[in-house]
């Protein structure tokens, strides 16, 4: 990749707020970024150390928990340095590049990923008989390689498509992190090409995964209907609300920042919290409050704690 820009440094100018507003929003989103972390790692060591937990489900999960992690990781700290000092504004052309790339990187990874969490409950429910079978652990493994892969070669288009045009000025990315819709607005050349690629890249990924988990649960509360007993029919839908719930807080923010004509820098900015700072802490929320094989796996692991402490 050719730099061919005069502009060594940008600008983060960060969420629109008053002054007045710094010390609490870096409080509230550290704490936001603590408890991410945390639950996530929470979530990480229950599956590996409960082997009840050790099915294709979970399997996904702890994909999904070591996503969150660090898509949290790659925006928040950044943000909170912004709001810490004005030094804290400035990051290096390439430090920006690598920002996009693993936002990128891991957040189409995620979307790729919850489309084979919603195949993984379709096949459990629709076809509970040969779900063992065909949910082997070298499937499992194919699948989420598959969208570790996809997620690289995804970022690696919005990156280059980017990174490719020459930046001689200004150097203000009116964001609290690197993003391509407001850092081609700084690019000194032509970028109708750039966005058109990049929305339609953005938008066959979003739709394409959109429309494949509406389709598994189209399919899968169809299956549900069939089942005889309400318990049955009840259990089967708390296993699949959970994924429906931070589904549409992932999807719901990124189609209305990259999928629609226009963009406003202020409200892109607010939109842009709820899935890179609310739905990595919302994922180990709803997962474990909502599952009652996480919690009874929290129990055992706080006996098994209380017990070791007590010898």
């Amino acid at each position: 990749m050719t730099n061919r820009s005069f502009v060594t440094t940008f600008i983060l100018m960060g969420l629109p707020h008053a002054p007045a507003l710094d010390i609490p929003l870096f409080t509230i989103f550290l704490v936001i970024y603590v408890l991410t972390v945390m639950g996530n790692l929470l979530i990480l060591l229950v599956i590996r150390v409960d082997s009840h937990l050790h099915t294709p489900m979970y399997y996904f999960l702890t994909n999904l928990s070591f996503i969150d992690m660090w898509f949290s990781t790659v925006t928040v700290p950044k943000m909170l340095m912004t709001l810490g000092s004005p030094g804290g504004r400035m990051i290096s052309f390439h430090s920006c590049m690598a920002q996009l790339y693993c936002f990128h990187f891991l957040g189409s990874t995620e979307c790729f990923l919850y489309t084979v969490m919603s195949y993984d409950r379709y096949l459990a429910i629709s076809h509970p008989l040969r779900y063992a079978s065909m949910m082997r652990g070298r499937t499992c493994a194919l699948l989420a390689t598959g969208t570790w892969l996809s997620g690289s070669l995804h970022s690696a288009v919005q990156t280059t498509l980017t990174f490719r045009l020459p930046y001689c000025g200004p150097s203000q990315i009116q964001h609290y992190f690197c993003d391509g819709p407001p850092i081609l607005r700084l690019a000194c050349a032509d970028t109708s090409v750039n966005e058109m690629v990049i929305f339609v890249n953005i938008g066959v990924v979003a739709s394409g995964c959109f429309l494949l988990i509406v389709l598994s649960y189209v399919s899968i509360v169809c299956s549900i209907l069939k089942i005889r007993t309400s318990e049955g029919r009840h259990r089967a839908f708390q296993t699949c609300t959970s994924h429906c719930i931070v589904v549409l807080c992932f999807f719901v923010p990124c189609v209305f920042i990259y999928l629609r004509p226009g963009s406003r820098d202020a409200v892109d900015g607010v939109v842009a919290v709820f899935y890179t700072v609310l739905t990595p802490l919302l994922n180990p929320v709803v997962y474990t409050l909502r599952n009652k094989e996480v919690k009874k796996a929290l129990l055992k692991l706080k006996d098994k704690i209380t017990q070791s402490q007590s010898k």
